[in-house]
């Protein structure tokens, strides 16, 4: 086994053709601040620049996957130049790891929410536990969601399931999420190890080149379609950061109380 010690907010581990890599800021439900976004990018590349790997595994080290984006954080973030710079690290983030060519399975526990939620929708197939928290919850900050999800919900949902998903922000247990198509897999809670040790066996027994032929060819049909998602998600951020309604949304998130839109 090699481990990959250069990282200080994952943790990558690679044996044989697989490579393991984890979230690790687990005082903060591997909420994504700047540090760790950096960190998962590098280690992606790096991933995908090793020839000897066929098969990505991603969770999340803690009491559950991420929380997604660290509002605190966001909330440090002064002027457009910054908030830009943000928004470019996670479309390239996003579009490393959809294009990654290495099949990726994302294994959720716990909360799996927003940009947390977002990668997981980048990967190619999705393990969660049962009473896994599954939730696209920007519109309870009034913003809409980044990181691909407006593309990457409606490959998986169709239009009208997706925009009423990001419309609705509601939180799925695991069944539900796997019922709607959200994730590929559901199983008991506390058993993500097992299910994720029976897909790593499940894929090193098939013939993972054609897998990955096919991979291929999906995401040159679709790449176009990502960046376009992410570069109207990047402008329509930035447009709804600066309405009434997120600055209520953001207050009521730190005074923990429930806001009061108008849409303004």
């Amino acid at each position: 086994m090699t481990v990959s010690n250069q990282y200080e907010t994952v943790k990558l581990h690679k044996e044989g053709k697989v490579a393991r890599l984890k979230l690790s800021r687990p005082e903060s439900l591997n909420s994504l601040n700047a540090q760790l976004m950096r960190d998962l990018l590098n280690a992606l590349k790096e991933v995908k620049n090793d020839p000897s790997i066929s098969l990505l595994v991603i969770t999340g080290e803690g009491k559950g996957f991420s929380s997604g984006g660290d509002i605190k954080s966001m909330l440090t973030l002064s002027g457009e130049d910054q908030f830009s710079g943000i928004m470019d690290t996670i479309s390239e983030l996003v579009m490393t790891l959809y294009t990654m060519p290495k099949v990726v399975l994302t294994g959720i526990h716990g909360a799996a929410a927003g940009l947390g939620f977002s990668l997981a929708l980048a990967s190619d197939y999705i393990l969660c536990e049962e009473d896994s928290k599954l939730a696209m919850n920007f519109i309870g900050i009034a913003l809409i969601p980044d990181g691909g999800s407006h593309f990457l919900l409606q490959e998986r949902l169709g239009t009208h399931k997706a925009k009423r998903m990001i419309w609705n922000g509601k939180v799925f247990e695991g069944q539900e999420a796997l019922m709607k198509g959200l994730v590929d897999e559901a199983i008991p809670s506390g058993k993500l190890e097992d299910g994720i040790q029976r897909y790593i066996k499940q894929c090193m027994a098939s013939p993972t080149k054609a897998m990955l032929k096919t991979k291929e060819i999906y995401v040159s049909l679709n790449k176009e379609k990502l960046q376009t998602a992410l570069d109207l998600e990047k402008e329509g951020q930035w447009l709804m950061r600066q309405t009434e309604d997120h600055r209520e949304g953001i207050q009521s998130f730190v005074e923990k109380r429930r806001p009061n839109f108008k849409g303004q």
